[in-house]
């Protein structure tokens, strides 16, 4: 049943995410007809600060983009380099890089998963509140965020904006013996992952269904973190068909534009609202998972993943996260175990007149980075898509179909105040990487 008149909902600041960013609403006779998430932080111009830079410079000054995933900004930028310059980083190097790239998922995941996300379905304003009710889990998520923190220290040089990084591998690798401390730890976060999976997957999940494209690096053989091929996945026709593109196309596919309402740009992917991020990546490489992995995600309800299990629901994003921290913890294991050192820190990356792309998979999504160099290795073009941007009008939809199912099930009654939560749960889902905040903090509505 439609209800006639115009509602308008206003939530000017959102918090308990990375970011600054505020909704508008606007329901017409019972029907939602406009949803804008509107990015208001200064555009910060990366860039064009990138212009005219050295070749080897992009992985220092990009990382500060984003203070939780800084590796993934780092790592993108290095892949791009690399392939403009024809180098190749492979063996314990390449290892390395995982095994850091691991380190960030585990503290960007634990992070929002314990910090962030849990007390919306645990009904807390905020981790305050949740650590008063379940202090040993908010405990278990910090030392999860600890073991994180202390692989980007050891390899990193320090867990925020890492320093160790460079162009072709690193400054320092480290020896054997160092990495056994890591080692240690993470035995120890093995049974608080599995833990947090079984947390999370008590959790009570609003119903909810969505239907975007998917968007995931694939790298056959193992779940992508640090490479792979970008793959989608149709909304229409879910399941084993998938369309691959070499990174070197993704602007022809994923196509940016500017909305008035936003200073961040949005995407499309072959004309189409798309999704990245953990749905993605477990729908697309699901049946690659550490055995360990697969079966706490069986166990928690999301299918079988080596039959390609799609998550529908947005709301479960929370458990799959918790399954890739499962994921990182073994992968990290794996190659700590594994590990020998390289002959040298770094592979010679001398510059040449090139473009290159490289794209990973950030905690929240697939980042995308292509710089064009001149012979001397100067920076002529530079092009960086972050999974947020891909990602904002997939959580306008998600947006507007949570409120409109709310209100044909209430109509009028729906409370102002209920429909704000609603919203901000539903951003929520997607970990946007905006800035850092915990609240709508203020709603005004305009009734008619």
């Amino acid at each position: 049943m439609k209800h006639r008149g115009t509602r308008v909902l206003r939530l000017e600041a959102l918090a308990r995410v990375e970011g600054e960013a505020a909704l508008h609403m606007r329901v017409q006779d019972g029907s939602v007809t406009e949803t804008r998430l509107r990015i208001y932080e200064p555009p910060r111009f990366f860039e064009a600060l990138l212009i005219g830079r050295g070749h080897t410079e992009p992985p220092d000054i990009t990382s500060r983009i984003c203070g939780i995933c800084p590796v993934a900004y780092q790592m993108s930028a290095c892949q791009a380099i690399e392939k403009a310059c024809g180098a190749a980083v492979d063996g314990a190097l390449a290892d390395l890089r995982r095994l850091l790239y691991c380190g960030e998922w585990i503290e960007s995941h634990a992070l929002h998963i314990h910090l962030l996300h849990a007390p919306d379905f645990l009904g807390h304003e905020d981790v305050v509140g949740l650590a008063h009710d379940q202090r040993a889990a908010v405990e278990r998520g910090l030392r999860l965020k600890q073991a994180g923190n202390a692989i980007l220290e050891q390899l990193g040089g320090r867990p925020i904006h890492p320093v160790n990084i460079r162009v072709g591998g690193f400054f320092r690798t480290p020896a054997p013996a160092e990495l056994r401390p890591l080692a240690e730890q993470l035995r120890r976060a093995h049974e608080d992952a599995l833990d947090t999976v079984r947390w999370v997957a008590g959790f009570d999940f609003p119903d909810a269904v969505w239907r975007h494209d998917l968007l995931a690096l694939r790298d056959p053989g193992r779940y992508a973190i640090d490479s792979g091929t970008p793959a989608v996945m149709s909304a229409r026709t879910q399941g084993p068909r998938l369309c691959k593109f070499p990174v070197s196309d993704y602007e022809r596919h994923v196509e940016e534009g500017q909305v008035p309402h936003s200073t961040a740009l949005t995407a499309t992917l072959d004309g189409r609202r798309f999704l990245t991020g953990p749905l993605a990546r477990y729908a697309i490489n699901g049946r690659w998972l550490h055995p360990v992995a697969a079966e706490a995600a069986r166990n928690a309800g999301l299918g079988d993943p080596a039959r390609g299990a799609v998550v529908d629901n947005p709301f479960r994003s929370i458990v799959v996260r918790a399954v890739e921290v499962v994921q990182a913890v073994e992968e990290a294991l794996r190659i700590i175990d594994g590990y020998e050192p390289p002959p040298r820190p770094a592979v010679e990356v001398s510059p040449r007149e090139a473009v290159g792309a490289g794209a990973t998979e950030a905690p929240r999504g697939l980042l995308y980075h292509r710089y064009a160099l001149a012979r001397d290795g100067a920076l002529t073009a530079a092009r960086i898509i972050p999974p947020t941007a891909q990602n904002q009008t997939a959580i306008e939809e998600d947006v507007r179909r949570a409120v409109q199912a709310r209100l044909d099930n209430e109509g009028p009654a729906a409370d102002d105040e209920e429909l704000a939560r609603l919203c901000e749960r539903v951003v929520r889902n997607h970990d946007p990487c905006i800035s850092c905040a915990a609240h709508f903090l203020d709603l005004s509505t305009e009734r008619a």
